[in-house]
């Protein structure tokens, strides 16, 4: 696999030229443009640069606003109802991560909902910025209908991601971020195109039944919630799933369920639901960051059961990547995104495009 090594400056450069070219407001472009690289710092790139042009062309079709900022509608001391004006995902997150933490600094919580959203890149992104504040941050985002219920055969709900942030001693945390659904629709897209079948679990035909066969999920079909089948807990995974919906979609008065539009169709408007939460823990037992020290240590000090794959806490992954990124000097990307982008950045007029030099091999 041929790879390239960019750094986070230019690859958040390239993303905010490639916005503002097509009309964005420079400090909108700048807060999608640091949500997409931390995406990819953490190791999340389906997330990240990947997404760009769905970006750009959300702005160029018209579909999501390009001015104007999110409004409070209603407000009490410790809870916030936000229009977000169909504006970028990142900026509406912004605003409403900002506020619940104001709120939580002054009520010891703050939890805050939107509407009139867009696709806001990962959920930890903004759980994480109540970290800096020593608080715990939640956020959560419901999104267009991939995955089938429980007994189902139908999408009626969203990859629906949950994002949990705790801070710990000297830095350290436990950062929880993850989908519902039991896999990303692009992880079975990518094993449809290499020819591959997927593991049971991940997906069902339209009938309903669990299937190994890719072509079978994407084409009538649809992802499973978490723990798969009814058999293995999937009825689980099916219940977070709409415990997201009641956060998001239901309680912001957005869009849910088989209601929000379907994936990579930019027909009509997201209209998103979205939850932020900031939590002080100093309004609750003293010493919470020792405690959280204390827990994370029990598993991490855990004698594996394969001595090769310690026992890792929510976030170890995350920063093992950024760590390994630190040490190669940036951030290294398939070469065919990199042309692809870079096409993408030709089209609306960039200049100068992300670098190909720095090509590394493994």
């Amino acid at each position: 696999m041929t790879r390239c090594l960019i750094s986070k400056p230019e690859v958040q450069g390239f993303i905010e030229r490639c916005m503002t070219s097509v009309g964005t407001q420079a400090h909108h472009a700048r807060s999608l443009a640091e949500v997409l690289v931390e995406g990819d710092h953490r190791g999340h790139y389906s997330h990240g640069l990947n997404r760009m042009d769905m970006y750009v062309k959300d702005i160029q079709t018209g579909i999501c606003a390009k001015d104007g900022e999110p409004v409070v509608e209603k407000e009490s001391a410790g809870t916030a109802l936000v229009d977000g004006k169909n504006l970028l995902g990142p900026v509406v997150g912004n605003f409403c991560m900002q506020l619940a933490i104001k709120k939580a600094k002054e009520a010891g919580i703050g939890w805050v909902v939107a509407h009139g959203s867009n696709h806001y890149g990962i959920a930890g992104y903004y759980a994480m910025q109540a970290l800096k504040e020593n608080m715990i941050g939640m956020s959560f985002t419901n999104t267009s209908p991939l995955v089938v219920p429980t007994r189902g055969k139908e999408c009626t709900l969203g990859t629906n991601p949950i994002s949990v942030a705790a801070p710990a001693k000297d830095g350290d945390s436990f950062v929880l971020d993850m989908a519902t659904s039991a896999v990303a629709l692009g992880k079975v897209e990518l094993h449809e195109r290499r020819g591959d079948t997927i593991p049971e679990g991940w997906g069902c035909d339209a009938g309903g039944t669990l299937t190994t066969d890719p072509k079978k999920v994407l084409s009538g079909g649809g992802l499973v919630p978490i723990g798969g089948s009814e058999a293995t807990g999937g009825y689980k995974g099916y219940g977070l799933g709409m415990m997201v919906e009641v956060f998001c979609g239901i309680l912001a008065g957005a869009q849910y369920s088989k209601h929000v539009r379907t994936w990579k169709v930019t027909d009509r408007v997201a209209n998103l639901g979205q939850c932020f939460v900031a939590i002080n823990p100093e309004n609750f037992a003293p010493g919470f960051d020792g405690r959280m020290s204390d827990l994370l240590s029990i598993q991490r000090g855990l004698e594996p059961a394969d001595p090769s794959a310690p026992v890792l806490a929510a976030g170890d992954p995350e920063r093992m990547n950024m760590k390994k990124c630190e040490e190669m000097g940036g951030i290294p990307y398939h070469i065919n995104v990199i042309n692809y982008m870079n096409e993408c950045g030709k089209r609306v007029g960039v200049s100068p495009l992300l670098p190909c030099d720095n090509v590394i091999s493994n």
